[in-house]
């Protein structure tokens, strides 16, 4: 969330219930709604790393309210983050481990393992198309979100039947 927050400040200063209504309003339903906590958490390792800074502002008939800022070198920090290519395929996946070694131990099977990954896959398959279904068609960043998450489910349940015919 790190940088998700110093992208936003790039375009503007916010205080915290700004950035959380400004990530579910950019990224919609899709996007799981951001815990405020989190959010000050966040921002207060931030400002302890130099990334941002804070303003109190005063309100009347309310608290102060603080506004932070992104700095210099928060911009930098947040120029590499976009320069640097996103992580690819995951060599060291979790659930390939269990499937190698849980099977060495007999602690599991492997059609047992592939089975229960399978149902877990579908479940989730079928939460995205309702989240998709509930999705405005307009929300083209929310639809783009959601059908990206589809097609790595769909690889990755392709990926199992790829498993169960070479292990199993």
């Amino acid at each position: 969330m790190r940088l998700h927050l110093l992208a936003l400040l790039a375009k503007e200063p916010a205080h915290g219930y700004e950035l959380k209504q400004a990530l579910e309003q950019t990224f919609g339903s899709a996007y799981p709604s951001p815990n405020i906590g989190q959010i000050y958490v966040t921002l207060g390792r931030l400002e302890k790393d130099g990334l941002v800074r804070s303003v109190d502002v005063e309100q009347s008939n309310r608290p102060n309210k603080k506004v932070y800022y992104l700095t210099a070198k928060g911009r930098e920090v947040l120029e590499a983050w976009v320069d640097e290519p996103t992580e690819g395929p995951r060599v060291r996946d979790e659930f390939f481990m269990k499937l190698v070694l849980a099977p060495l131990t007999g602690i599991a099977d492997r059609m047992v393992l592939i089975n229960r990954q399978r149902r877990h896959y579908l479940s989730l398959m079928s939460d995205l198309n309702d989240l998709l279904a509930a999705t405005s068609p307009t929300d083209r960043v929310a639809m783009l979100l959601i059908e990206g998450a589809m097609l790595h489910l769909q690889a990755d349940l392709d990926w199992l039947e790829r498993c169960q015919e070479d292990l199993a």
